[in-house]
């Protein structure tokens, strides 16, 4: 057993660290909205779920020996997988088929062609091993569970350790070498114990086990299925919760899985010991699958209550970001406080439910695979309805409510079963739950208290699946026409807009000597897309937003302000604003612009590096038509070597690090542009943007950088593969507006690239 505890420890371990990469390539073909996450989340579990199915089928015929084999081999397998995934996932899918695929239907199915393989094979491990293991009915639920904790526990570090230290600091594709190495070590340890394992097939028992008592398969199959359509459902609240407050980053949804696999895997842990000698493992399942929701609602309360107080509000407080050490150690420890204590009670229902199914050696292997099949259906349940339908429909505290009538309905039935005084504990539970779901907040004060609204103050907001948007003003009435614009817990800009904004709407149409047709990847506040307006030359503008609630709040704030750039920007007849991902918008049709550009994002935001990456930047100079210019703020020497290493032709404007690429030469006379910048009618059009602006000309006044085809490159330090920036904690950025790092003497390398060895 300590052999092959270890074994499905590296299992899980390399299956996460395998899970997020792989979720990273196939989201570059299917995109980083909600619903295209949700089919990737999908077709991963399907894969899985297939697996349980042909698990609990064939693992009761075999031998401990041939199963122990069996699940050998689905380790060196899965090593396989994760050695050519790269070429598969990322140059075949994501790369090559980007632009046949439509219908999300078709992006399911490629998205399931290409991890059917390995998550079948995970999902039948289990099984498997369950098989090799058991040799006797009163150890078999201490030993699943153990081997599942173990796994678990894997699971959990894989995606700490991984997220926060492998990933980042080398790259997806040694990541995953290092996963199959792993998986390898699982293999060798299961084949090393072949020679010890039983040859002879376990026949059924004579009579029946006294565990029927416990509950029907089915039923305890439907138990199964709701507690993991629970806890799904709860992690993706809590995603969306803690991101609000901590800040969205790379780091911080392998932190929130990490910490939930860790807890469930201790609970798992705990609970395989408790169930050696419990008699009735039923009223253990309830009190510990209702007390871990009770326990959610409790810590999500009290988190919203503690926002804008001491001790998170100095350290996690809306209006600044939350990158620095401090911020980050806050952060990490609150999701600890609210995501392990119920994940550690709900994890605990495993081995319950493992003492209550088992029944005879002969269908130990099946019962495993059926009762992992429920729970993965109702984690795939969780996270596609909870991701797709409720979040759309009733927002986040409508989806915490429904997940308190679930639970409310399970304490309930198991009540009517019970007998005597411990019915006291289900109805005290069933209580807490009813009263907690009274005392819910409604969607529009929770995050009115979320953003730190003042009273009377004007807002405007908007949820649905695919983010929060909130824009709050001043409280004061002479300053109550300015405010800020969050997305998904970053501040995004302000209205009025910010100059820097606008500015890189500007600066295309007006460079360009006929920019007819304009692209702009990324919304936000509005100030991008206004800026583009600028040229009359200009017929047509077309800006794409991921989070679709932006859209909707900038339609309020028009309406509040019809004076302002945010109505005058939706009152515009060229300007069309849609809802989708800009860069899976670039592999659709066949359309040429003479302008794209990108609204300003964070390199510390987690997925910035699909959007500063060589691949996204080489998309980009395809859809440009000939002598087209792009437009992107660079905030990073990395974003700069990289831009400059794609485009033929590029210019860095200073100090607000802006970089202009073109494939042919750039005509820019710097002086004519900054007259251009302070001519009346481009000082009215910034102003009718924001009316406190003054010298926009200013912020581009230094002097430029160019580049044409002889100038020296290097190899790009920002790729898919490698988004460094991202991963801030293991590749510090330097700003552009700091000294350039120089290449050492050892080697030609680049400025991003010394900076890294520094």
């Amino acid at each position: 057993m300590p052999r092959l505890m270890l074994a499905f420890f590296f299992s899980g371990f390399a299956a996460l660290l395998c899970q997020i990469i792989w979720q990273r390539m196939l989201g570059i073909f299917a995109g980083s909205d909600t619903v295209s996450a949700a089919l990737v989340v999908g077709s991963f579990l399907a894969g899985l779920g297939l697996g349980s199915i042909i698990g609990a089928r064939v693992a009761d015929r075999l031998s401990p020996h041939r199963a122990l084999l069996g699940f050998a081999l689905c380790e060196a397998g899965i090593a396989l997988c994760a050695l050519l995934s790269k070429g598969f996932l990322y140059d075949v899918i994501a790369i090559g088929l980007a632009d046949a695929v439509q219908s999300n239907l078709a992006v399911f199915a490629l998205c399931f062609a290409g991890l059917v393989i390995p998550t079948t094979l995970m999902g039948a491990s289990l099984p498997l091993l369950a098989r090799a293991v058991t040799i006797s009915l009163e150890t078999a639920a201490s030993r699943i569970g153990a081997l599942y904790g173990l796994n678990t526990l894997g699971a959990g570090l894989g995606a700490l350790v991984g997220g926060w230290l492998i990933v980042g600091q080398f790259g997806f594709v040694a990541s995953l070498w290092l996963a199959a190495a792993l998986n390898l070590t699982a293999a060798a340890l299961a084949l090393s114990l072949l020679s010890g394992m039983s040859r002879t097939v376990p026949g059924p028992r004579a009579a029946a086990a006294p565990a029927a008592s416990f509950g029907s398969l089915p039923l305890w199959c439907l138990l199964v299925f709701l507690s993991g359509y629970v806890i799904v459902a709860l992690e993706i609240l809590w995603v969306r919760l803690l991101g609000q407050v901590g800040q969205y980053h790379a780091y911080l949804f392998p932190t929130i899985l990490g910490v939930f696999l860790l807890a469930d895997g201790l609970g798992m842990a705990l609970a395989a010991r408790m169930v050696r000698h419990m008699a009735d493992p039923r009223p253990a399942f309830f009190y510990a699958q209702g007390a871990g929701f009770v326990l959610s609602v409790v810590l999500i309360l009290a988190m919203w209550l503690g926002v804008g107080h001491w001790p998170l509000d100095p350290l996690l407080a809306v209006d600044f970001h939350r990158f620095g050490p401090d911020a980050l150690a806050a952060s990490t420890l609150l999701i600890v406080a609210l995501v392990a204590p119920p994940a550690f009670l709900i994890g605990m229902t495993f081995p319950f439910v493992q003492r209550a199914v088992q029944q005879d050696l002969a269908s130990v292997g099946a019962r495993v695979g059926w009762v992992q099949l429920a729970n993965i259906l109702g984690n795939a349940a969780g996270s596609i309805f909870t991701g797709i339908v409720t979040l759309h429909l009733w927002g986040s505290m409508g989806t915490l409510l429904l997940l308190a009538v679930l639970s409310a309905l399970l304490l309930l039935g198991w009540l009517t079963q019970q007998r005597g005084a411990p019915r006291r504990v289900t109805m005290g539970l069933l209580a807490a739950t009813i009263a907690l779901a009274a005392l819910l907040p409604g969607n529009e004060r929770f995050w009115q208290h979320m953003h730190g609204q003042a009273p009377g103050s004007f807002a405007a907001w908007a949820e649905d699946r695919s983010g929060v948007a909130f824009y709050r003003s001043r409280a004061d009435e002479a300053d109550r026409a300015q405010g800020r614009f969050f997305i998904m817990g970053h501040g995004q800009g302000f209205v009025p807009f910010l100059d820097i904004h606008m500015l890189l709407g500007v600066l295309g149409p007006l460079v360009h000597p006929a920019p007819e047709r304009v692209l702009a990847i990324g919304v936000g506040s509005g100030g991008t897309p206004y800026g583009a307006t600028v040229n009359p030359a200009t017929r047509s503008i077309r800006a794409i937003e991921l989070v679709r609630p932006v859209l909707d709040t900038l339609g309020e704030i028009a309406a509040a302000q019809p004076q302002g750039g945010v109505a005058a920007l939706l009152r515009d007849p060229r300007v069309s604003l849609e809802y989708g991902d800009g860069r899976r918008a670039l592999t659709r049709g066949d359309e040429l612009y003479d302008v794209i550009e990108a609204d300003a994002i964070l390199p510390q935001s987690s997925h910035s590096g699909m959007l500063y990456s060589a691949e996204f930047l080489a998309q980009v100079r395809e859809r440009l038509a000939p002598g087209g210019l792009y437009v992107q703020w660079a905030p990073s020497w990395r974003v700069v070597d990289t831009f400059a290493a794609v485009f033929p032709h590029a210019v860095l404007l200073r100090p607000a690090s802006i970089m202009i690429g073109s494939d042919r030469p750039i005509e820019l006379d710097l002086q004519a542009l900054l007259a251009r910048l302070r001519q009346p009618d481009v000082v009215q059009f910034f102003q009718r943007g924001n009316p406190a602006i003054g010298d926009v000309a200013g912020l581009i006044a230094d002097q430029p950088q160019h580049w044409n085809p002889g100038t020296p490159r290097v190899e790009p330090p920002l790729t898919d593969m490698f988004p460094r920036d991202e991963f801030f904690l293991n590749h510090a950025a330097q700003g552009v507006w700091q000294a350039r790092p120089q290449a050492s003497a050892g080697g030609r390398l680049g400025g991003a690239e010394a900076a890294v060895r520094r």
